[in-house]
């Protein structure tokens, strides 16, 4: 399977701080561009055992847009269609992630949120507070008072744009008082082309059996583990179909609605 690699040090466009000082932190690795996903290049770049070798912790989606990716404690986990979740094989493939090797930076301890919205103020606090244009991984273990997840029929040839595909294809599953872990990914600004800037959720119940993207979600008393990044490196795939793709069409709406738009 051929690739190229792209590896930039932020430094290189953006000044950090933290590699000011020598202080160089985890790296964001990053399969592919959220807007080539968005245009249904849906066929795997790598599997998910090399995924492995990059990063611990992070989300995704896989082969032919075949469920919800999350990254936890080294392990890769694929939320279904039907709403169950599955310990992915090494050999299933990946068409789009970002992972990194989770190391906290800092810890919050009873983060209590009524909404989705009033989670991501909390994390936009640390973001303001920590420096808006690094990458950070969140992990927000505990209880979830309520919990709205989704996930996605696998897709076949000829591949429909991603929002469209969701139209028809999206799942939802509703739950309360289930204990698990949110991972979250923020992107900062400067990312609109690559990926979403902003956060962006999966989740995986603690007994590791449901799980998804979050659309909404209510959290009690849990704890908030933050990893403040500063290097980023993509893998895009060496193909005809992911060359042909416009990836200068702006795709933010249509990002938003796949991001957030429930049934």
């Amino acid at each position: 399977m051929k690739k190229i690699f792209l590896t930039v040090l932020l430094s290189a466009f953006v000044v950090f701080a933290s590699m000011a000082s020598g202080n160089v932190s985890d790296k964001l690795f990053q399969v592919a561009l959220l807007q080539s996903l968005m245009q249904g290049e849906y066929d795997g770049v790598i599997t998910v055992k090399e995924l492995k070798t990059y990063g611990d912790t992070g989300i995704g989606t896989f082969q032919s847009v075949n469920g919800e990716l999350i990254a936890l404690d080294g392990e890769v986990y694929q939320a279904l269609w039907d709403g169950s979740v599955r310990l992915a094989s090494d050999d299933e493939t990946v068409p789009f992630s970002n992972v990194t090797f989770f190391d906290a930076d800092l810890t919050k301890k009873n983060v209590n949120a009524s909404s989705i919205n009033e989670l991501k103020k909390i994390l936009d606090s640390l973001v303001e507070a920590n420096g808006k244009n690094q990458f950070y991984m969140a992990k927000i273990t505990g209880l979830m008072s309520s919990i709205l997840v989704r996930s996605e029929l696998a897709q076949e040839k000829p591949y429909k744009f991603l929002d469209e595909a969701l139209k028809t294809d999206q799942r939802e599953f509703s739950y309360e008082n289930l204990n698990g872990t949110v991972v979250a990914l923020y992107c900062p600004d400067y990312m609109d082309g690559l990926n979403s800037p902003g956060w962006h959720l999966h989740f995986v119940s603690e007994n590791r059996k449901l799980g998804g993207h979050v659309l909404s979600l209510a959290v009690k008393d849990s704890t908030l583990e933050l990893d403040i990044i500063s290097e980023f490196a993509m893998i895009v795939p060496a193909r005809e179909s992911f060359n042909e793709k416009n990836l200068a069409t702006d795709m933010k709406k249509a990002i938003e609605e796949v991001e957030n738009k429930t049934k």
